[in-house]
């Protein structure tokens, strides 16, 4: 009676898991040993992964730990990593438990590029394989009980679950095996199967009948509310409705017959007759209709027997009255059973592979951050580099400090040495020639890869939305046109960055070919330097004034500043903070990350003394140029001023302020061309990822049409084709009418063997016949003549060469309606009756074994001679044919 029912695993295609995530790892991780260890444990999960799906499982312990290892797994890397069709995109297939599949089209499968619908499958798997487990549990014994209970549970835990989770797990319809549905009904048949083996328990330990009845009530009434939730749908295996009928009609009579077993101790032998005679019916009905699933033949005599030894005391001592089946009470429930929550870790051996690894929310909060340290970094370096080009601008517009270094008016002044000296140091025009020709060739490396990098997405969507108008709502999968907007949009952003980058291009060009040929004149020797310089009468009486030392005074004032702030742009580019804990902290404790508080905070604690310093000597450098400029005023009155004079000063501040272009230029060239350095490793990052979703879309196409192929082969054929001609050809072997169409082809047609004879008509027996039954046909074709028989005339033999009619053809014939087999006729009242055997030389009915349509005769015989057939067994209502003889 113990029949449990177990679910079917369903079976997954290979996936290699560590590819794809090495690839993020190295994308998104420094290189060093975290990436290496994270790389190992990626491949360490594709291993786990092909133990628990990739082979078949044995109904053990072992094995189902192993599915849950991988299943925590799941669900402990599901943060850290992007699963989706954009990201990280793994297609997972897997295939429907319960479809068998036909011979063309094979078994339903669904593939999808989503974590949750892998978790999903193996979350099923687990509960299907902890069923079969239960199943082969000895329940003779209390461990076994016990261990049938806690897996059943288990198992309706995890239906549970998939019902709960499934359809927010996908992007799509699931398979019929894992809709709400059909899990909701597997998990009430494990509930009231785990409810079942406590029945059993329950029976064994020889508890109070009261308790069992409440017991195997309970159960029944799992039982019959799973039967009522999957008895108008086609989603489980067929064998499963006549079990979950059977079941409930099984526990419900275990319930009256404790429950009859409680009235006989409380005297009431009326009710006691009531509740066998019901449980008795329910028994004879599993026995006449679900026999061959379950055997109750020792429930049913255990109930008769208490059946007929409660009417006999009844009927001879206490003459009770029966009550109606409506009248007696209602058996009590006792439910000891509930589905087990799925709470991860499930496996007791669990060890995170990733365990050091942040989750991707702590990863994107860390991102953020960085993103917002940089901005206030640079605008902190932007605000102080902004401020020494106005202090030089100015100092170039006061021909500062070259105007109180030129005492003799014919030498070139030390500050101009200085910064003509520095200028040829750095390579001076050459270099800023050179790296402006560098820039076409990094720009037009970048434009090629962004635009290959389109190019595929264009490519595949294209192909998908030709084949989305070809199959229509066939080809269900997400269109390529809202899949690609994020790359899109990423991709829109590149083009934008290019264009501003040659627009900043095109500016420096602009800058150089204004400045150019006063930094080439900077590159001179000193000689032809000084040669270039307009001379002019000294202002010696100024040499040792208050106003000169003033402006010297201010100027190193000025200097000082200048290298404070490289010093503060060194510092601030080297401050380094780990938010990484702050983060993880903040999520173990709120179960969520506010980033933004989070951060502004910690930058504040980090860089507010930066920005205070960056303020302070930006307001010191406003005092200094202030102060500096009056001191010039008053210096430029006492000066005497002539002609040459002015020319003189006006070649220095040309010279001064070239040198300030040369070193915004280089700095600027420098900085553009890591940039592009650097966009073009984000450009391949951006291509390998466009050209990983594309293939990962490819495959799916393919997949995709691979199951429409055999979704078609599995529909209804076309209508079948009406017979050809040459098959309705009378008996007489008259030709059919001409038709206009042209005849097909048979299907299977065998040209070299010859087509055998028609079939005589069968013989006439009249009425003085003493035969007790009607005659077959006689021999065959070139026969002799049958034995005489009274009332049979023998009919002549046909020609070999008669045409092979249809069944039917011959409208005289008065055979029966039973196909006959070849004329070799016994007569029920002749049993030693038989042929004459054929002449060895001819014989029509010699075909090959390819197309035999009957079995080998198991009678000897010799080449073309028919076997001697037994003699009919009287009463049989037709007469026996015997077979072909095989050649």
């Amino acid at each position: 009676m113990t029949n449990f029912i177990s679910v079917q695993l369903k079976k997954a295609s290979e996936v290699d898991l560590a590819k794809p995530l090495c690839k993020f790892i190295q994308q998104s991780y420094p290189s060093g040993d975290a990436q290496a260890e994270h790389c190992r444990a990626a491949e360490e999960l594709s291993k786990l992964r092909k133990s628990a799906l990739g082979r078949p499982l044995d109904k053990h312990e072992s094995a189902l730990e192993t599915l849950l290892r991988y299943y925590d797994q799941l669900c402990s890397i599901e943060p850290k990593f992007p699963f989706s069709e954009n990201q990280v995109c793994v297609t997972f297939t897997w295939k429907d438990a319960f479809d068998k599949g036909s011979l063309f089209g094979g078994s339903v499968k669904l593939a999808l590029a989503s974590l949750g619908y892998e978790k999903t499958c193996v979350l099923f798997n687990c509960g299907a394989l902890a069923s079969q487990i239960a199943a082969e549990q000895n329940l003779d014994n209390d461990e076994g009980l016990k261990a049938a209970a806690k897996h059943y549970q288990f198992a309706s835990g995890a239906f549970q679950h998939i019902k709960d989770t499934v359809l927010s797990a996908l992007s799509r319809e699931p398979t019929v095996d894992i809709s709400p549905d059909t899990v909701g009904t597997l998990s009430l048949i494990m509930l009231a199967q785990a409810q079942e083996v406590f029945f059993l328990k329950a029976t064994r330990d020889k508890m109070k009948d009261g308790i069992i009845a409440k017991l195997a009530n309970q159960a029944a009434d799992y039982y019959g509310d799973a039967y009522k939730q999957c008895q108008y749908k086609d989603t489980l295996p067929k064998e499963v409705f006549p079990v979950l009928a059977a079941k409930h009609c099984i526990m419900q009579a275990n319930a009256e017959y404790h429950q009859s077993i409680l009235a006989k101790q409380q005297k009431k032998f009326g009710e006691e007759i009531g509740r066998l005679q019901h449980a008795a019916d329910l028994v004879k009905t599993v026995a006449s209709r679900y026999d061959e699933y379950i055997n109750v033949k020792d429930l049913v005599d255990k109930i008769n027997r208490a059946l007929t030894a409660a009417k006999k005391d009844n009927d001879f001592i206490y003459h009770d009255r029966v009550p109606d089946l409506k009248d007696l009470e209602p058996i009590g429930k006792a439910s000891l059973v509930k589905s087990t929550p799925v709470a991860v870790p499930l496996s007791q051996k669990f060890t995170d592979l990733f365990e050091k690894m942040v989750p991707l929310q702590v990863q994107q909060s860390v991102s953020v951050y960085n993103q917002r340290k940089a901005d206030l970094v640079n605008r902190l370096i932007a605000q102080m580099r902004e401020a020494t080009n106005l202090a030089n601008g100015v100092l170039a517009s006061l021909n500062l400090p070259a105007a109180i270094e030129d005492v003799s008016g014919d030498t070139v002044p030390q500050s101009i040495l200085n910064k003509s000296k520095a200028v040829i140091e750095q390579g001076g025009v050459q270099t800023i020639d050179q790296l402006i020709k560098d820039l076409p060739e990094l720009l037009q490396r970048n434009k090629e890869i962004l635009d290959e990098s389109l190019r595929l997405l264009d490519e595949e969507e294209t192909t998908d939305n030709e084949l989305r108008t070809k199959f229509k709502e066939r080809w269900q999968r997400t269109p390529s046109n809202d899949l690609y907007k994020p790359l899109r949009a990423e991709g829109a952003n590149f083009h934008n960055i290019l264009n501003k980058a040659v627009q900043a291009d095109g500016q420096v060009r602009e800058g150089y070919q204004s400045h150019r040929d006063t930094i080439a004149l900077l590159c001179k020797p000193e000689a032809e330097l000084n040669a270039a310089i307009p001379s002019a009468n000294p202002a010696k009486t100024l040499q040792g004034s208050e106003v000169v030392n003033v402006l010297k005074t201010l100027l190193a004032s000025l200097d000082e500043v200048k290298k404070e702030r490289e010093q503060l742009e060194n510092d601030l580019k080297s401050v380094n903070f780990d938010m990484t804990n702050k983060f993880l902290t903040a999520l173990a404790q709120d179960g969520a990350i506010n980033e933004e508080a989070i951060s502004v905070t910690e930058l504040d604690r980090i860089y507010g003394s930066y920005t205070q310093k960056v303020q302070e000597s930006l307001k010191k450098q406003e005092e200094l140029l202030k102060n500096i400029q009056n001191a010039h005023q008053d210096f430029s009155k006492m000066k005497q001023s002539n002609n040459e004079s002015n020319l003189r000063e006006e070649v220095l501040k040309n010279l001064a302020v070239a040198n300030d272009n040369f070193v915004e230029l280089l700095a600027n060239l420098k900085e553009g061309t890591k940039f592009y350095n650097e966009l073009t490793e984000i450009l391949l990052k951006f291509q390998n990822k466009c050209s990983d979703i594309v293939f990962a879309r490819k495959t799916e196409r393919d997949e995709l049409l691979k199951d429409l192929q055999q979704s078609i082969a599995r529909e209804p054929s076309a209508p079948s084709i009406p017979l050809p001609t040459y098959q309705t050809t009378p008996a007489g072997g008259s030709k059919p009418a001409a038709s206009s169409t042209p005849t097909p082809a048979p299907r299977t047609m065998v040209g070299t063997k010859p087509q055998p004879p028609a079939r005589p008509p069968p013989p006439v027996i009249s009425a003085a016949s003493s035969s007790p039954s009607a005659s077959a046909p006689s021999g065959t074709a070139a026969a002799p003549p049958s034995a005489p028989t009274p009332a049979a005339p023998t009919p002549a033999a046909p020609t070999p060469a008669a045409p092979t009619p249809a069944p039917g053809a011959s409208a005289s014939s008065t055979a029966p309606s039973q196909a006959q087999g070849p004329p070799y006729p016994t007569y029920p009242g002749y049993p030693g009756y038989c042929q004459m055997p054929m002449p060895i030389g001819y014989n029509p009915y010699m075909y090959g074994q390819y197309n035999l349509p009957y079995a080998p005769s198991p009678v000897f015989q010799n080449p073309g001679q028919p076997p001697y057939p037994a003699p009919q067994q009287p009463g049989y209502p037709f007469p026996q044919q015997p077979y072909f003889p095989q050649q």
